[in-house]
């Protein structure tokens, strides 16, 4: 029979035994969960497909579209030319060098820039994942804001640069301004670490597209016959056709850069449809007040207007927030994009400047006021509604950042340009239109 002390030792050494093999399945799970290996999701997947083909309808015909009704009609072609081959231009750019300097590691410059690891895609293969998406996907879907971003652009200077020296110049840029900047936001650079909030281009897309576009006018002059011939879009159902190609791109742009398919994704085409809807009925009262008519063609560039504001903001607000960012939007940038422009006097032919850059800088900052961790599911306050205004001050660096570092950086890249191949057509194709002048083609 065995004493107590006896059953006692059996009972430990019985316990310790079954205990090891429980602390090590304890620790091997411990260990699979820190090193949860990465899988596809087939929803997410999905719907980023979609969402990235949603994004590159933005440009052609989108945009192509939307500019081409702008202008007159003797530079249709060249306006949408130019459209068209910066999708197939900057494709290449992007492959071959924009991916890894905006999304590679750069090691002690990566608060600056990406590295080349990845020239040509060199890493990319079939079995790469991003997140829950395939690599490819998520490089596609990156792609079509390179190609965007560029052609934005090219509605300030219509009419006036050649062909040549529009290829040369936007693959400088797009090099050298806009991979740099979006590896700042969305590539581990600095502003991202800081904490500066842009969800889907406010700052990358929209801030240094409209910056760029001032420059280039500035440094271009104006058009022949600026303020003395008349200028007027030569067909506004187009630009308003361009313009609804862009309305429903935008689900693409914004709910796509969620990375998911999942409620935020719901929410932020939620609220662009709000900051849309808003900006539009705004643009259109301030015009019916001033002008005493809505035009076609104030309520496409509305709708645009609010599009563009909400861009940095629409994975962090929710829809009443939405709301007045297109509200503020629709006013602020017809303001911007009449009397202040009449009165600085620069000739932006289809207000890049006033619609995207203003645009972008109220969302970006908006985006400050109005960000709510209700949203994002965050346990810190995040917007100033939430009662954190730092925020608005890292927005506002934000903004500062690309202001300055695009208006510089573009400013050069003009000039080289200039330097080693002029950058204005000659005043007799200006007079005669760029259609027939540099591409030999014409509308009827």
């Amino acid at each position: 029979m065995l004493n107590l002390e006896t059953g006692s030792l059996i009972r430990r050494a019985a316990f310790g035994a079954a205990a090891v093999p429980l602390a090590w399945a304890a620790t091997a799970g411990a260990a699979l969960a820190q090193e949860e290996v990465p899988t596809i999701s087939a929803g997410d997947t999905a719907w980023m497909i979609v969402a990235t083909a949603l994004v590159l309808m933005m440009t052609i015909p989108g945009l192509a579209l939307f500019y081409g009704g702008m202008v007159r009609k003797k530079n249709v072609v060249a306006m949408t030319a130019q459209n068209f081959v910066l999708a197939a231009l900057m494709s290449i750019v992007w492959i071959a060098v924009g991916y890894s300097l905006a999304f590679g590691d750069g090691g002690s410059m990566n608060a600056w820039i990406g590295n080349l690891d990845n020239f040509f895609l060199a890493n990319l293969s079939v079995d790469s994942i991003s997140g829950t998406i395939p690599e490819s996907v998520f490089m596609m879907f990156q792609m079509t804001f390179a190609i965007i971003t560029p052609a934005l652009i090219t509605g300030a200077y219509a009419d006036r640069m050649k062909f040549s020296s529009m290829l040369v110049f936007m693959v400088l840029w797009s090099i050298f301004i806009y991979a740099p900047v979006c590896h700042w936001v969305w590539g581990g650079g600095f502003l991202g670490s800081d904490g500066v909030l842009d969800f889907a281009g406010g700052t990358v897309v929209h801030i240094n597209a409209g910056i760029a576009g001032l420059v280039a006018v500035l440094v271009l002059g104006p058009r022949k016959g600026f303020r003395t011939e008349n200028m007027a879009p030569h067909n506004v159902v187009l630009t308003m056709i361009g313009a609804a190609f862009l309305w429903v791109g935008w689900f693409g742009f914004n709910a796509g850069s969620q990375l998911a398919a999942d409620g935020r994704a719901g929410m932020a085409m939620a609220v662009t449809q709000v900051a849309a809807a808003a900006a539009v009925l705004a643009w259109m009262a301030a015009e019916w007040f001033v002008h005493k008519k809505p035009t076609l063609l104030g309520l496409a560039t509305g709708a645009v207007a609010g599009l563009v504001a909400i861009t940095p903001a629409a994975g962090f607000v929710n829809p009443l927030g939405a709301f007045w960012i297109g509200i503020a939007s629709g006013l602020i940038c017809f303001v911007a994009s009449t009397s202040m422009k009449k009165a600085l006097g620069y000739d932006d032919a289809l207000d890049v400047f006033g619609v995207h850059a203003v645009g972008g800088i109220v969302g970006a900052i908006l985006t400050g006021v109005f960000a709510t961790a209700a949203i994002t599911g965050a346990d810190a306050p995040l917007g100033a509604i939430d009662g954190n205004w730092a925020q608005v001050w890292l927005q506002v660096k934000g903004v500062l950042a690309t202001i300055v570092y695009c208006g510089i950086g573009t400013f050069i890249l003009l000039m080289l340009t200039r330097l080693i191949m002029g950058l204005r057509v000659e005043p007799q194709q200006e007079i005669e239109g760029l259609d027939i002048s540099l591409h030999g083609e014409t509308v009827h």
